[in-house]
C-alpha cells in the first residue's frame, strides 16, 4: 500500500512515440521503465533499475530514438509489460525489507507516465496494476507550490527546477537520477538539511461510479468533453475504461440518443477537474477496439441537457448505488413486471424484484415498450444480456448495457412527447406563402443523392457538395426517411437552375462520403416531390403516393386543379363545395422527408398548416357558394389488422370520408369528415 513515508520510489517511463509533456498523447506503447528507491531518513539512494519493455508493435519514432538512445533491436529480447511490472514489485519489495520498511511513496515527474501511458495500456491489455500505481505524488506540482513563479508547467524540467532552487542554498544538492531527466530533489548535503513533506497526493479511481445528476446541479464547463464515434453497444463502463487513468465525476458519463431514442455514438463525459479534462483531450483519435474516438470540448449546459433530470420516480429507481443497469427494448405493451422477471429467469435475479424494474411510459400512461432493470453484480447482468433477441410473448427483446444518464434522458424524452402530434386546423384550407418545393413546372433543377451513409448529417452533405453548396436553393436539402422514420440513404437537393444541377451530377457522381461512394443523378422537381410525399422512384418509373379514397389529406402532387368532394347522402345539396385542393400543391400530412438546410429540421410532427387570411378564406367560400362540412378526427391505437370496413363499422350511422393511406399501417387514421 503506497502511503506517505520517508521512503520514495522515483518512477519514470518512456513510450515508442512522444515523451515529456506529450507522453501518451499518440497512443504509443511503453518501451522503458526506470525506478530508484530513496531513503530520505538515512539520506541514501538505492540502485537504479532500468528495464526495457517489448511492445506489441516494434516501431520507434525519431523523437523516441533521440531521447532514449534506443533502437528496435534493443527491444526484441525485452520482456513484455506484465513481466516488467512483476520485476518492479519484486525489486521494490526486496529493497524495502532490507531497509526495514513496509511502505513507500511513488514519485513521478509529471502525471503523464501514470495517467496517460501506464493505466491506458494496462487497461487495453487487461493487466492488473499493482496498488501503488493508484496513488502518487507529482514532483512538478509540488515544485509549483514552493515556487509559484517558476513558469508554466509544460516548460518545467529537472534543469529548470534546479536553476530555481540552487541560488537559495550555498551547499550542494543531493539528487537521485534516472533516464530521460527523471531526477527527484530529495535533500541537501551539509547544513542546513531541508526536507519537503509532500502534501498533495494524486489518486486514480479504481472504478467508475454511476449516479444521478439534477438539472439544478452546477456543472463546470471546463470539465466536460464530447466523445464521438463510439460503438453503439458501448456502455458507461466502456467509456470509463477508454479514459482509464483519469478521474470521471460520479455519474459523469451521459450517452447521447438520436431522435428515435437510439444511441448515436456520442457521449458527454464530466471529469473531476479541468486538469483531467485537458488530459482527456489529448486522447483525441485514440482507439476503442477498432474504432478511433474523437474528443472535443463541451459545456456544462450540454451535459445537464443530456444527464440532468428531476423525476422522483427516476431518482428513487437510481437511489440504489453500485447497480448494473440494463435497458430492455421492444417489450409487448401488455408485459407485466412478472412477465419480465420470468423472462430474465432465476439466473438473473433483479435487485429487489419488481422494484428493480422501471417501465418507460408516455405522459398518458401508455407503455412505450422500453424498460430499465437493476442487477446487483456483473454476473447477473451478463446472464441477462445472453437473452438478447429472445422471445417474450410474440416479440423479440433487445437488451443493452445502460447508464443512469440514459435512464434520465429516455424518461425525459418520453414524458415530454405530445400525446397527439400536431394536426392541421380543419376545415380551413392550408395556405403557405412560399412552398419549399413542389414547383408546378417539370424542370430538371434537382439532384438525387443515393447511397448516403445512414449517419450522414447536413454538414457531411454540404462538405460533399463542396463549391456547389452556394448554388443550393434556400430550404433546398431534403433527407428521405423510410417508414420507420430513419434515414433511407437518399436525399434530394434543389439547385438554382438546371445547369447547376447538371454540373453537380457530373462532378459529384460516385464521389466518396465516409468511405462510401454516393451516386448523384439529375432529376426534376416533379420526381423529387413524388418521392418526398411517399411515392417511389426506381428503374420501373414513378409510383405516386397511395391514396385509396378521395380526401383532403394528402392531395396528389400532380393535381393542378381543384377536385370537388363526393356527393353527400345526408340531405345536403349536391352543389360543389369548397375545393379540396388548392390550385398549387402543398405539403402532405404523411410526408416522409426531413428538410435540414438552411432551416431547422422539419418532420411530420413539427410541420404545421398555415391558416389562410380571413379575407382569402371568405373569397374562396363565396366563390364555392357552399360552406365546408364536417370535422377532422384522429383515431389512435387501432389494431394493426384493422381495415377500412372495420373503421366504417365503428362509425356506423355516420357519414365518414376517410384518408387511411399509411396512417392506417401505424395504428392511426384520419377521419376527414364525420356527419
Amino acid at each position: 500500500m503506497a502511503s506517505h513515508s520517508d521512503t520514495l520510489v522515483v518512477f519514470f517511463g518512456a513510450t515508442a512515440g512522444a515523451n515529456g509533456g506529450k507522453l501518451g498523447s499518440d497512443e504509443r506503447e511503453i518501451i522503458l521503465l526506470v525506478w530508484q528507491i530513496v531513503d530520505l531518513h538515512e539520506k541514501k539512494v538505492g540502485k537504479l533499475h532500468r528495464c526495457l519493455v517489448k511492445p506489441d508493435t516494434l516501431e520507434l519514432t525519431d523523437e523516441c530514438k533521440e531521447e532514449t538512445d534506443l533502437i528496435v533491436d534493443d527491444l526484441t529480447k525485452a520482456d513484455p509489460l506484465d513481466k516488467v511490472l512483476q520485476q518492479f514489485q519484486q525489486s521494490v519489495q526486496a529493497e524495502l525489507e532490507d531497509l526495514g520498511r513496509n511502505s513507500f511513496t511513488l514519485c513521478v515527474d509529471g502525471p503523464q507516465v501514470i495517467r496517460q501511458a501506464l493505466h491506458p495500456e494496462a487497461s487495453k491489455k487487461n493487466l492488473v496494476l499493482p496498488e501503488c500505481f493508484f496513488s502518487f505524488v507529482d514532483l512538478q506540482k509540488e515544485f509549483h507550490k514552493c515556487c509559484p513563479n517558476a513558469g508554466p508547467g509544460e516548460d518545467l524540467n529537472i534543469s529548470s527546477m534546479l536553476e530555481c532552487i540552487l541560488p537559495m542554498f550555498s551547499t550542494s544538492v543531493c539528487v537521485c537520477g534516472g533516464m530521460g531527466g527523471c531526477v527527484c530533489v530529495v535533500g541537501w548535503v551539509g547544513s542546513p538539511i531541508l526536507y519537503h513533506r509532500f502534501s498533495c497526493f494524486e489518486s486514480v479511481k479504481y472504478k467508475f461510479e454511476s449516479g444521478t445528476c439534477s438539472k439544478t446541479d452546477p456543472v463546470d464547463s471546463e470539465t466536460v468533453i464530447r466523445a464521438r464515434g463510439l460503438p453503439w453497444q458501448s456502455s458507461d463502463q466502456d467509456i470509463a475504461r477508454f479514459f482509464k487513468g483519469l478521474n470521471i465525476a460520479k455519474g459523469g458519463v451521459a450517452l447521447c440518443l438520436n431522435a428515435q431514442g437510439r444511441r448515436n455514438g456520442e457521449a458527454l463525459v464530466r471529469f473531476v477537474n479541468e486538469e483531467h479534462r485537458d488530459l482527456a483531450l489529448e486522447r483525441h483519435k485514440h482507439h476503442m477496439g477498432s474504432r478511433y474516438i474523437e474528443v472535443y470540448k463541451a459545456t456544462g449546459e450540454e451535459f445537464l441537457k443530456i444527464a440532468g433530470g428531476t423525476s422522483n420516480e427516476v431518482a428513487q429507481f437510481l437511489s440504489k448505488e453500485n447497480q448494473v443497469i440494463i435497458r430492455m427494448r421492444g417489450l409487448p405493451f401488455t408485459a407485466t413486471p412478472q412477465d419480465v422477471l420470468s423472462f430474465l429467469g432465476p439466473e438473473s435475479p433483479v435487485t429487489d424484484g419488481a422494484e428493480g424494474l422501471l417501465f418507460v411510459k408516455y405522459p398518458d400512461g401508455r407503455p412505450s415498450g422500453d424498460a430499465f432493470v437493476l442487477f446487483s453484480c456483473e454476473e447477473y447482468a451478463q446472464n441477462a444480456l445472453r437473452k438478447h433477441k429472445q422471445i417474450l410473448g410474440k416479440r423479440y427483446i433487445e437488451l443493452f448495457r445502460s447508464t443512469a444518464a440514459e435512464v434520465q434522458q429516455v424518461l425525459n424524452r418520453y414524458m415530454s412527447a405530445p400525446l397527439i402530434s400536431t394536426l392541421p386546423p380543419a376545415p380551413i384550407l392550408p395556405v403557405m406563402a412560399t412552398p419549399p418545393f413542389l414547383a408546378t413546372a417539370n424542370t430538371r433543377d434537382c439532384v438525387r443523392l443515393r447511397g448516403l451513409p445512414y449517419t450522414a448529417a447536413i454538414e457531411d452533405i454540404l462538405e460533399f457538395m463542396g463549391e456547389h453548396t452556394v448554388d443550393i436553393k434556400p430550404h433546398g436539402v431534403h433527407m428521405v426517411l423510410n417508414q420507420q422514420g430513419r434515414p433511407s440513404g437518399d436525399a434530394f437537393i434543389q439547385m438554382k437552375s438546371s445547369d447547376k444541377a447538371f454540373m453537380v451530377a457530373q462532378k459529384c457522381h460516385k464521389k466518396t462520403m465516409k468511405d462510401r461512394y454516393v451516386e448523384v443523378f439529375q432529376c426534376s422537381t416533379e420526381e423529387m416531390s413524388i418521392v418526398l410525399m411517399g411515392g417511389t422512384l426506381n428503374r420501373s418509373g414513378l409510383s405516386p403516393p397511395p391514396c385509396k379514397l378521395p380526401c383532403r389529406f394528402p392531395p396528389h402532387p400532380l393535381l393542378s386543379s381543384p377536385i370537388s368532394p363526393p356527393p353527400c347522402k345526408l340531405g345536403h345539396s349536391a352543389t360543389p363545395a369548397l375545393a379540396y385542393y388548392p390550385p398549387q400543391p402543398h405539403l402532405y400530412m404523411n410526408m416522409n422527408y426531413t428538410a435540414y438546410y438552411p432551416s431547422p429540421p422539419v418532420s411530420p410532427s413539427t410541420v404545421g398548416y398555415f391558416a389562410a387570411p380571413p379575407g382569402a378564406m371568405a373569397s374562396a367560400v363565396s366563390q364555392s357558394h357552399h360552406p365546408a362540412h364536417g370535422s377532422l378526427l384522429r383515431m389512435q391505437g387501432l389494431p394493426y389488422s384493422a381495415g377500412v370496413k372495420d373503421i366504417l363499422s365503428f362509425f356506423q350511422g355516420y357519414q365518414v370520408v376517410l384518408c387511411v393511406d399509411c396512417w392506417l399501417n401505424r395504428g392511426n387514421v384520419i377521419c376527414d369528415r364525420v356527419s
